[in-house]
């Protein structure tokens, strides 16, 4: 058996005190990073319901007590990326988060992707939870579900928070259907769910590194949490099948835009996106418009700047 002189203790204290102070050393070196935004779970007093609406079941979270609004999401993220706004609203607001119908946890109708469509399939996810009025929080496409939502149900949304994307056939679409940033509106065919099966992170990457204005602020947990979800057997056709719909959603833009909608809005473009455009776009399909930038983020506010977002979502909300 080894045995320990006083000298040996004494240097064992002494490495043990040394590895102490280089874990202290890495932990306050950690604490002065930036921190990275990483997928947020949803406060626990959230449930999870599937909720049967227009021939598709969507997947749905619930939670909290109060005023009801509805979160939006679009490509590239599901109802995931809201979990920080919910986690500020729920405590005062029943807050409504689906996935879009063939995206995320949803099911995968074979059609109806037009956006006249989803917006009735929100409008009766509404009446299952027999929510009559509720806010309107959205981003990326789901700006253009909320729009086929606010347009046919003007009555039933109070409040509108629009962020970032544009609206098929609204403003200026011909020129923004040119930018080279956006070929994968048109990014169809017979071989695209061929060519990008198995590749799903790497297709998604290309959007968040040239959308961003700093790729790094979506971490790889965030990455590889929404390419798991995409590359769900079917899930990325049916997210294609959202572009293709664009032409449908501009022809029926054009009928909606006839009569502008009255509630309050806030146009939210990211600074190193959409900006000021945002609320441009807006003014052609609402009478009360205000604007509002994001700063320091590109197109994913929620992942890049979601204390900002959130702030400025919740004073919209809450009349500030």
């Amino acid at each position: 058996m080894r045995s320990f002189t006083p000298s040996s203790r004494t240097s064992g204290a002494r490495s043990f005190a040394a590895i102490l102070a280089s874990i202290l050393a890495i932990l306050i070196i950690c604490s002065s990073l930036p921190a990275l935004a990483a997928v947020e779970p949803f406060p626990a007093a959230f449930k999870i319901e599937r909720i049967a609406v227009n021939g598709v079941t969507l997947h749905v979270r619930v939670g909290g007590q109060g005023p009801a609004v509805v979160l939006l999401h679009g490509f590239a993220d599901t109802g995931d990326m809201w979990a920080p706004l919910a986690k500020a609203l729920y405590k005062d607001h029943t807050v409504i988060v689906p996935d879009l119908r063939g995206m995320g946890l949803s099911s995968q109708a074979p059609g109806g992707y037009d956006k006249k469509n989803q917006g009735v399939d929100i409008a009766m996810l509404m009446d299952k939870l027999s929510v009559q009025k509720a806010d309107l929080v959205t981003h990326d496409i789901g700006n253009m579900v909320g729009y086929a939502l606010a347009a046919q149900y003007p009555d039933r949304i109070t409040k509108w928070v629009v962020i970032d994307a544009p609206l098929p056939g609204i403003g200026p679409w011909d020129e923004i259907l040119k930018s080279p940033m956006l070929w994968h509106f048109n990014f169809r065919g017979p071989d695209v769910d061929r060519l990008v099966k198995g590749r799903e992170r790497i297709y998604l990457d290309r959007f968040y590194n040239e959308l961003s204005a700093d790729p790094k602020a979506i971490d790889e947990a965030t990455r590889n949490h929404y390419a798991k979800l995409y590359a769900r057997p079917g899930n990325m056709h049916y997210a294609f099948e959202q572009f293709a719909a664009f032409g449908k959603d501009a022809t029926d833009n054009k009928v909606f835009a006839a009569t502008k909608l009255n509630m309050p809005i806030l146009a939210l473009g990211a600074e190193k996106s959409f900006g000021n455009q945002q609320a441009a776009i807006m003014r052609d399909v609402g009478t009360k418009v205000d604007g509002g930038i994001i700063t320091g983020s590109g197109h994913w506010i929620m992942e890049e700047q979601p204390a900002q977002t959130v702030s400025k979502v919740r004073a919209f909300l809450d009349g500030k």
